[in-house]
Order: structure tokens, then sequence, then C-alpha cells
């Protein structure tokens, strides 16, 4: 094999055709070796080559007649000082931080510490131990494909309808997905799943974390696996697990699924996690960036180098004040967008990437980096906006370009629904957009995503079904997850035969989905919700690889029932674009039609007045919506420009029906029955007289269809 200096760009293994070139950043080792293996379960290299040039810190060797499918990892020397930050131990081999595709699944092993095992101090001690068979291999990847005409989507965020999955979790138990593809990428590109997603109406999904990731100890020792995949170790790297054929077909297979949503109409958005990796606290593992520069790459403890800081309980923080670890991130990032060509991202606890020496900064690094990059500020931007380190909640302090997850609408919703005292205002101020809370940063409605339900938390048929978690198959006793869930089982906690409570539940369901679909903002559903899916009460699931977690496709006559409500929510948000747009209401009359633009409504037809927002007990309030037809707003297929569109949503959480007065609108029509959670009355029907009925615990929409 011939050996040549090589380049320091780019970073990671790069195959020309006629070799590789291997590159690598560490500032503080003393020498670098690249190790090449045959097998993924040998055991030691085949060669072991010293790399001899290093340029601005970056160790680069180039390697004749190394071909795609090559496996190999690196091996660091320097100091190992544990106490002053470093970590060196070339007897642990290392995951290349570039990687585009690792041999297989990590877990944990003994072996993989740098240290020996033992008492409290054990990380300061040194292991000698060779590490290379209990560590997964790196592997040269040929990056084409044959994209064809796949172009980026780019849906208008005021048509965007995300559905958040994963990608086991949603393919695994279909009946019409061959077996093979259960859990995979390609079983998510089959066209049982796209052809769901479509009628659903959803127009993107956004994967749970489908980078390479790590089975910690606690996991592995009761034979449990990371699931979710909340712990990264690979940000370039498509999961193993996930792929029919580990040895870097994933790739392909990762891009051939991307393709096939694509043509369907649906963007590819995955959720990612670079506040932390999974080579967990001090005494965890050695597997890639603590070998390769740990006092670099990760945010020590001031006070002692020894440790972390750590804002997401995993134990440690990448530590992006540092510009090489400030690329790592937007080189991953855009290396998703051009080379894998998904439409955005969704950023675990964000408020970790942009935090400076003194907390959360809304002008951090990060944030620049990424709205000036030419391809990153053509995706879509999301972020889960709080951390666990100290002043981590930031809902709507993230800049213009990004999106938000909206807890305040998840919680508002669930305790209007709950029958919670004093919701007025709060209800009225989610579902028109949360101006309150995205408006001062001058961002409109589409700031937020809006979701009663999340991979993390209950999910909708748990909702209502338990107000207790049940995580014991977790193995931690209960003790995790959130205890307090804004949730309510209406009378029995769990599965329950008693036909007035299974009745209540179905329309409770029914009420938290519309909630979602008619609010101002973009709506979020999480997999399977629309099919009544249970963890039974386990609301921290993410260890569990198993039906707990698994979308379970074979419906009773409620879970189609649902199903068919969820699709016709999302149609009729849908044709109601031009009134549920990004633009946040005005509250004055358009066009001098005499029709405010949003007016709320007491149950007898009466504009709502400042005392009657601090009414503790009422639980019923209309929603009246009114855009002009004008050139500048989307209009929905069924009504020209020019042509007014009205809609009056009834809301009533209360234990007993409320007779609501029907408003006058002054140009000529007729108030029609779009749909509602406790009627199966037919939809677009007219309405005789000048009130209807909302039954207890339910909600109604109704649109005015002019005559003139």
């Amino acid at each position: 094999m011939g050996v040549s200096a090589g380049q320091p760009y780019p970073l990671g293994a790069a195959w020309d055709g006629a070799g590789a070139n291997f590159a690598i950043f560490s500032e503080n080792a003393t020498a670098v070796e690249l190790c090449l293996f045959d097998g993924p379960d040998d055991a030691e290299e085949s060669a072991r080559i010293p790399i001899t040039q290093c340029t601005d810190g970056v160790w680069h060797v180039y390697c004749a007649e190394v071909r795609p499918g090559q496996l190999y990892g690196y091996r660091v020397h320097g100091p190992y000082a544990p106490q002053e930050g470093n970590r060196f131990n070339p007897n642990k081999l290392l995951l290349d931080p570039y990687a585009k595709a690792v041999s297989s699944p990590a877990q944990w092993h003994e072996l993989q510490c740098g240290y020996v095992p033992g008492d409290e101090q054990e990380d300061l001690s040194f292991d000698s131990r060779n590490s290379a068979p209990v560590v997964p291999k790196s592997i040269v990847v040929d990056t084409a494909y044959a994209w064809g005409d796949d172009r980026p989507l780019r849906v208008p965020w005021d048509r965007t309808v995300i559905y958040e999955c994963h990608v086991k979790g949603l393919t695994a138990r279909h009946p019409d997905i061959p077996p093979h593809l259960h859990g995979t990428f390609a079983g998510l590109a089959s066209a049982p799943i796209i052809e769901h997603l479509a009628k659903l109406g959803v127009t993107a999904v956004e994967l749970l974390p489908v980078q390479q990731a790590f089975d910690e100890k606690p996991l592995v020792e009761q034979g449990l696996v990371n699931y979710w995949a909340y712990n990264t170790v690979g940000f370039f790297a498509p999961h193993a697990r996930y792929a029919t054929d580990t040895l870097g077909r994933q790739v392909h297979e990762f891009k051939s699924m991307v393709a096939a949503l694509h043509g369907a109409g649906i963007e590819v958005i995955l959720d990612v996690v670079y506040n932390h990796t999974g080579e967990g606290t001090h005494r965890g593992p050695t597997l890639c960036l603590r070998g390769i520069d740990n006092a670099v790459y990760y945010r020590l403890n001031r006070e002692d180098h020894r440790r972390y800081e750590d804002f997401s309980w995993c134990g440690n923080a990448l530590d992006l004040r540092h510009a090489r670890v400030l690329q790592l991130v937007l080189d991953s990032l855009r290396y998703w967008v051009q080379d894998m060509h998904v439409d955005g991202f969704r950023f675990d606890l964000t408020p970790a990437l942009a935090r400076g020496d003194d907390g959360f900064e809304r002008e951090h690094a990060f944030f620049a980096a990424v709205l000036q990059d030419p391809v990153l500020t053509q995706v879509k931007l999301i972020a889960e906006p709080w951390d666990l380190g100290p002043g981590g909640y930031q809902l709507g302090n993230f800049p213009r370009g990004w999106a938000e997850w909206n807890d305040r609408l998840r919680d508002g919703v669930r305790r209007f629904w709950r029958g919670d005292d004093h919701q007025l205002g709060e209800i009225a101020r989610r579902l028109s957009g949360s101006s309150d809370v995205f408006a001062p940063s001058g961002r409109d409605a589409c700031a937020g995503v809006n979701y009663v339900a999340a991979h993390d938390g209950f999910t909708l048929h748990d909702l209502v079904s338990y107000e207790q978690k049940h995580n014991e198959a977790n193995g931690e006793e209960n003790r995790d997850g959130y205890d307090d869930n804004i949730s309510c089982n209406w009378g029995v906690e769990g599965p329950t035969d008693q036909v007035e409570i299974v009745r209540l539940r179905e329309q409770m369901k029914r009420n938290l989905l519309a909630s979602v679909a008619f609010s101002l903002g973009i709506p979020m559903l999480s997999a399977g919700d629309e099919l009544g899916r249970t963890q039974q009460g386990n609301n921290n699931a993410y260890c569990q690889d198993n039906e707990i977690s698994w979308v379970n496709w074979e419906l009773d006559e409620s879970q189609t029932e649902l199903l068919a409500f969820a699709r016709r929510v999302l149609a009729v948000r849908r044709a109601k674009a031009d009134l549920l747009r990004c633009a946040f209401f005005r509250g004055d009359s358009e066009c001098g039609s005499g029709v405010k633009d949003l007016t709320w409504l007491r149950p007898n037809g009466a504009e709502m007045a400042e005392a009657d927002w601090g009414s503790a007990k009422q639980r019923a309030l209309g929603m009246l919506m009114h855009r002009h037809g004008s050139d500048e707003a989307p209009r929905s297929a069924s009504l020209p420009p020019g042509v007014p569109n009205t809609l009056l949503l009834l809301l009533n959480a209360g234990r007993r029906s409320c007779r609501f007065r029907l408003p006058v609108i002054p140009e000529p029509g007729r108030w029609l029955w779009v749909l509602g959670t406790a009627s199966d009355r037919a939809p677009a029907r007219a309405l005789r007289g000048q009130a209807v009925r909302v039954q207890a615990h339910s909600l109604v929409l109704l649109k005015y269809e002019p005559t003139a």
C-alpha cells in the first residue's frame, strides 16, 4: 500500500477513486495512528500506519489502493492525566468522528474504558488492554448515489404538518412490510408506510435520532438498548441498527428512504443530538472524542477538569465554544443536507448548544454560524427550547429562522380539556398562535411547533387513560420519567370495559387532536397517536425496543374511527390554510367587513369582555376567525380571492352541554357544520336556527358560507 502525506481537508475518510485520504483533528495529541482492519470483529488491525503529517492540528495521511468498505479506526497518543482533562490512551481503538458508516451497533463493554474499573478513583488508573474486539469499526464509504431528479421540497411552514416517528417503532409490526425490512430505513420507505402518511395528510416525518448511537452500561446489563438513540457517537453515520446490511449499506438505504419519501411529497427532518455524546460521564467508555482530545471536544468542569459540565443529565456536554467543535457540528449538518438530502433538523436540548461561559446566549456563535450558512438557512430548523442546566428554559428566545417546540400549547390544551380552573385566557393564547411567546422576537405563529403528545411522555391514548406513570419495565423502580403529566384517566387507571369511560376517552382524544390541528402554528403528531397507540402508561420508553414502543397496526373499531378523524381534521386544516396561516390575528376588521379577524365569544354570542377572562369556572369559549380574500394570502381551492373565509370553533370543556348563539355575519350566508368531536353529524350540513348545542367535553367547528 502506498502511503503519502495526504491533505488536512476534508476531515474524515474521503475516497477519490484510487485511494482514500484520512484526516482527524486533535489539538493536544502527540501521535496518531491509522488502523486498518480486515473484518468487523477483528481484535487486531491488519495494518497500523503512523500519521506523520499534522497541519493546524489536523493529522492526515493518504493511503493508495484503499477502497470503499475498508474498516478502520484510530489510536491517539498523548498524556493520560484526567485531573488535567487529558484522557489519551492508544490502547483504545477510536471511531472516526467523521465516519460516514460504522460496522455495527455500539454497546458498552468494560474493555472500552480507558481506566481499570475498580473503586471511586478508578478513572485515574490507566488500562493497557486493547479495546478493538469490542469497538465498532469506521467504514470508508463511496457516497455516490443516483438521485435522479430528487430536489428539496421546501414545503412552506404554513402548509407543514409534522409526524414524529421512530424508524423501527413505525415499521416493526406492520403486517404488509416484509419481515426482513421491519425496523429499517427500507421499511420506512415501503409502500404501506408512505401510503399511510400520505392519506393522513402529513408533509414531513421527523425521525427520532438516526445517527450512530451507543447503548450505555446500565441498559446493557439489563438486556436493554437505548431505543430512542439520544446517545450519539457518530454524527455522520446512519445508525447501523436500521440497515439490512451494516457494512456501509446503511448509507445507500438511508438515501433510498429519503428519495421515496420525497417522491410522495414528504420531507425528512432529523432529530439530532449535538449537546452531548454517548461517552457519558468521566467514568464512561473511550470510544471517540474522549480519546481523540477530551479537553477540546468536551466542556470540562471549571473546578475539576476530571469531570464535565452536563446540561442534559447524560454525563457530558460538547464544547461549541471551540471553533473545531463548532465545525464538527456544522460539517455534520451540511453533510446530511447536501449528501443525504434531508430537509431539516430538530435539535435536542438546543440551549446546550448555545451556552457561553455564563449561560445561554441568543447571539451565540452557533446561531450566527447557522443563520449565515447558505446551506443550512434553506432547511427547517426546530429547537427543543430547553435543556436541564441553570436557566435552561428558553421558549421564545430563539432568533429568527428558528421554530420551537411549544410546550406552552401542549400544557395549555391538556389543562383546558382536563377541566382545570382559570384556563380561558391560556387556551385562547395558545389557539391563536402564542403571540405572547413568539412576537417579542419578531417571529410569527409558525415559530411554534404545536403538539399535545410526543415521544417523551404519555401517548395520546395514555394521556386520557392514566394519571400515574408506569415505568417499571425500565428497571429504575418507576423513578424515571415525569411525575406531572397533566393527564386524566376519567375514572379508572388504565384499561377498562366501562362503556361511558371508553366513550369519553375517545372523545377527549378527538378534542386534543382537533385543538392542535386548528391552532395557529405548525401541527405535530406523534407516531401511532392517530391509531390509539398505548405504551401501557410508560411515559419514558427510551429503552423499550419491544411492543411497548412499537406501533400496532391491527386496529379495532375505535382505532379505525380515530384514524378517520385524524385524517379529517388535517384535511380541514389543509383546506383552510388561508385562515390558519403564520400571520398572527390582529383583532381588527378586515376590508370594512365589520367582522374582526379574530373575535372571542361567550356562549350567548357576545364578545368576551375583560372580566370574562378571569372566570375560574367558565369552560366554554367561541373562537371566530375571519379572513377576507386578498391576493397576498394563500387561498383554499374552494375559495377564489375576494371571498371571505370564516370559521367558528366552539369549545366546551365543561361537564354539561352548552348552547352557543351563533354570531351575526354582515354578508348574506349560512352556517355549515364541519365537524364535532361528540357528534356523528354529517359534514357541511347547513344549520337551522341561530344557535347550536355543543355537548359536554367536546368541540364543534362551523364555517360560514356566503350565498350572495
